[in-house]
């Protein structure tokens, strides 16, 4: 059983019942446990088709299964390497289990090599065994659920900005400041001197985000106009709303780049096309990650990241309650709640469909 979205309108669901599906030689069935929900997996449905998100778990014309990520139990290992019991984590879809063909299997996990995703980018083909991972522990699995993919962009969000000089810039603007995502880039943004850090929300929000001391000031989306006009200055548009990005743009007329990461705000996207300034660009993390591993090594970049994931930990501890949801009742009304943005900013969602 699984859980699909229509492209078209992204408010309608349906539950679809799976035949079971028949192992093939060299294939291997992961039992989904839990996973997490934010407005990441409402970007991954926004840019579906832009950046082939619905291409990783393929369903009917007109359909599509919304990514998470999450931990699996191997039920079937099925003479792959893997072993029965052990503990996956990675990209999986809404669902029950997932059928997976292991590849490149080592100690510390494996490639889905099933055919259709060969061509879909590698970072979302790699599979990590929990009994290894140095990032996991079981203390900290509902927070990992959730924050290690948002907190996988802004890590390598910080450290392209880092590795391009700021792009000149003074000042960091960042919109829906609340965000899971905005928060912990601010967090690592606040660590580099030279730079402040601006989060953009709604008034309603001010409080709770002036509350997480990760920025040096906070705006709400009423107030661009104060913002320094005459600072260099990067955008990251977290919401994607299109009359934010234009006043935005508009405001900061030393503005040196403008980088689009998310969509918290997916139905007021708009054109990019008649802002001033620099045209908005889409930040795509595994190519930072592929440029890293590249320079670093897979354990450098590994040992790097689990530094600060682990400064991190304290950040969310302190600022965000984890919320554990089940059945399928409960992962709907989930989704539709982060979907339409009816939520507390200061709740994190652990979700399972058992």
């Amino acid at each position: 059983m699984h859980i699909e979205i229509s492209k078209s309108d992204l408010h309608v669901t349906r539950v679809v019942d799976d035949a079971p599906v028949a192992l093939e030689d060299g294939q291997a069935r992961l039992a989904i446990k839990r996973f997490g929900m934010s407005a990441n997996n409402i970007t991954y449905a926004v840019f579906g088709e832009a950046m082939s998100y619905w291409s990783f778990f393929p369903a009917e014309q007109g359909w599509g299964q919304v990514p998470v990520w999450g931990f699996a139990e191997v039920v079937e290992a099925n003479g792959t390497g893997l072993s029965e019991g052990e503990l996956i984590y990675g990209y999986f879809p809404m669902g029950v289990e997932l059928v997976v063909a292991p590849t490149r299997v080592s100690e510390r996990g494996f490639v889905d090599g099933a055919m259709h995703r060969s061509q879909l980018p590698p970072v979302y083909n790699g599979y990590t065994r929990c009994s290894v991972d140095t990032v996991y522990s079981e203390e900290t699995e509902a927070a990992q659920l959730l924050f290690r993919p948002l907190f996988m962009t802004d890590f390598v969000l910080d450290d392209w900005l880092g590795d391009n000089d700021m792009m000149g810039a003074e000042m960091i603007v960042l919109s829906s400041a609340s965000s899971k995502t905005a928060f912990g880039l601010a967090h690592l943004l606040s660590k580099r001197e030279g730079c402040d850090v601006v989060g953009l929300t709604s008034a309603s929000r001010m409080e709770f985000v002036e509350g997480l001391g990760t920025y040096d000031r906070v705006v709400s989306y009423d107030d661009i106009a104060s913002l320094d006009a005459d600072r260099p200055s990067v955008y990251v548009d977290m919401s994607g709303d299109g009359a934010v990005g234009m006043a935005v743009h508009t405001q900061l007329t030393e503005m040196t780049a403008s980088v689009v990461v998310g969509a918290t705000h997916w139905t007021e996207v708009g054109s990019n096309e008649t802002r001033p300034g620099p045209t908005p660009a889409l930040f795509f993390a595994p190519d930072q990650i592929v440029k890293r591993q590249g320079e670093w090594g897979s354990t450098g970049f590994d040992e790097r990241f689990v530094r600060a994931w682990s400064d991190y930990l304290d950040v969310v501890a302190d600022s965000i309650t984890m919320v554990e949801r089940h059945g399928v009742d409960d992962v709907i009304a989930t989704y539709l709640d982060v979907l339409g943005g009816d939520i507390d900013p200061s709740d994190a969602f652990v979700l399972s469909l058992d």
